[in-house]
């Protein structure tokens, strides 16, 4: 059975993690060596292609954090979860909800992301 409250948050970990190297090392660790990664706003493929759009998410939003909201689920290989991104200050500048598809293995294959806010 998929935990996907765990997938949840190591998804949001990856997106925390300020570190190139290390964010790399993570999405290479759990997701799959093509996988892919789209929203509105950005893409990305495989894991050094997402890490590399999650830096340049993360200069534009310099000491923010990414929070899950509410409790994830799913159901066969998928994984449902919203987030909220927060300033330093605490306030929620925005919000979205992603369902990443998870290859046989349960490593992250693909990720769509919607924004709500």
């Amino acid at each position: 059975m998929t935990d996907h409250f765990s997938i949840a948050n190591a998804y949001i970990a990856v997106w925390n993690e300020a570190d190139d190297s290390i964010r790399t090392r993570m999405l290479s660790e759990s997701w799959a060596t093509g996988a892919s990664y789209a929203d509105p706003l950005m893409q990305g493929k495989g894991p050094d292609g997402v890490s590399v759009m999650i830096g340049a998410a993360r200069i534009q939003f310099p000491g923010h954090r990414f929070e899950l909201s509410g409790r994830p689920d799913g159901h066969g290989p998928f994984v449902r979860f919203s987030w909220s991104l927060v300033s330093p200050e605490d306030v929620t500048v925005a919000r979205g909800m992603d369902v990443a598809r998870l290859d046989d293995a349960g490593r992250v294959q693909e990720v769509i992301g919607f924004l709500e806010r």
